[in-house]
């Protein structure tokens, strides 16, 4: 029987529950909320992650439960001591550190960067409070790592990955180069935590910043000049203003209705068996003048890591996609294994032009895209492939199998 499902995606707190899972073998299924939403929403209607969900209904939230459980669901003792502590001070330790990562270090971090990212209202003086206690919670973790290698032990624990992991966003948006010159304790213990076989898959395409975010920018106001008085005119019956078009919430609302329904053919794509019966429902009904078909391909296969990651790296981009789905409908796959693999996929869209579908997302242009021509029986059984996962993908002319995959509906 199943261990459970972890709940996780690309938020800090979820990163670690992850690496436990991978790293300790678990038989842990890793779900991003957003592609079981309707089991996450009911089972956790706060709809925060991480939150596990085990056999006999048993549900658990808040990262810090959540690690220590996944870490005793582990047979390997040894790894168990020196994640959760040998012994009641060493716990007491690790706990320690976790909290104060967890309640303080974050909650202050993200007070500084959210923001500077345009998350948040930027309120200088509230920016400059935040900053103050980040500079001082970091004090305390120097303090002991001064005179110590780790936060809680003499090896790396559940405090040193936890933490490192909270510091990354201090990296990624706020600790630049200069600040860490002068943070070199900091900067050694960092590097030695994420380098760890525990964490360095998750690390691997990881840089460090030379500046941190900048203060976004006030937007200038227009000038408006007072309309000059006019001469007074004969009184004239006046009109009635003419009704200015709504402006439409989609450019691709402007094609109109189409022949071709997409909801019956999602319906279909979802209820039907692929192969021998939706795809060639797909292929009666489709109208090549009312949508095309786009090959899109992932610039950066080369930055990949773990599957699942990159897994979900397509379900955020097809969540920034959800403006468009209305007119859209196709499949990318991840292909390929751990640490070599890639993502490829087929979408069809209305219209014949790719961009107004796709510009909604911010990472749209990290994508390649090439019209297909379903007349082309080559084109076509790509499409095929790509909707049905049955088959590996050809890549340089090798088969590589399918991983996982999403689907855009």
């Amino acid at each position: 029987m199943s261990q459970g499902t972890l709940y996780a995606n690309f938020r800090i707190r979820t990163l670690v529950p992850q690496a436990i899972v991978k790293y300790l073998g678990l038989d842990v299924k890793i779900v991003a909320p957003e592609d079981a939403e309707k089991e996450f929403s009911r089972d956790f209607p706060l709809k925060k992650v991480p939150t596990f969900a085990g056999p006999h209904g048993y549900k658990l939230m808040e990262v810090i439960a959540i690690m220590w459980y996944l870490v005793n669901l582990s047979e390997d003792e040894q790894a168990k001591a020196q994640l959760l502590g040998a012994n009641n001070a060493e716990t007491a330790q690790i706990l320690k550190w976790i909290s104060l990562s967890n309640s303080e270090l974050c909650v202050q971090l993200v007070k500084v960067f959210a923001p500077l990212l345009g998350n948040a209202p930027y309120i200088k003086k509230d920016v400059d409070a935040a900053s103050i206690q980040v500079d001082k919670l970091v004090a305390l973790y120097e303090e002991r790592l001064r005179d110590y290698t780790y936060l809680a032990t003499e090896e790396i624990s559940l405090a040193d990955l936890f933490s490192a992991a909270i510091f990354t966003r201090g990296f990624n948006y706020v600790f630049g180069s200069e600040w860490i010159s002068k943070h070199p304790v900091i900067l050694r213990w960092f590097r030695t935590v994420i380098a760890s076989p525990i964490l360095k898959d998750f690390y691997n395409d990881f840089k460090f910043i030379e500046k941190p975010l900048a203060p976004p920018q006030p937007k200038k106001k227009k000038e408006t000049q007072k309309p000059q008085k006019k001469k007074e005119e004969p009184a004239q019956v006046a009109e009635a203003p003419a009704e200015t078009p709504k402006k439409p919430k989609h450019p691709l609302e402007l094609l109109g209705k189409s022949t071709f329904v997409l909801d019956e053919w999602k319906r279909t794509y979802s209820n039907e068996d692929t192969r021998p019966v939706a795809l060639p429902w797909f292929w009666k009904h489709y109208n090549p003048e009312e949508y095309s078909i786009w090959r899109v391909d992932y610039k950066y296969n080369d930055e990949l890591t773990l599957t699942f990651m990159s897994n979900n790296l397509v379900g955020g981009f097809f969540n920034r996609l959800s403006a468009s789905t209305k007119y859209m409908f196709g499949c990318l796959v991840v292909y390929g294994e751990n640490n070599d693999n890639g993502i490829i996929g087929a979408v069809m869209v209305r219209g014949q032009d790719y961009v107004p579908a796709f510009d909604v997302a911010p990472d749209w242009e990290s994508y390649k895209y090439t019209k297909l021509d379903p007349s082309n029986e080559e084109d076509k059984e790509f499409v095929n492939n790509m909707w049905a996962w049955d088959k590996p993908v050809i890549v340089d002319g090798k088969p590589r199998e399918i991983a996982d995959g999403k689907v855009l509906k």
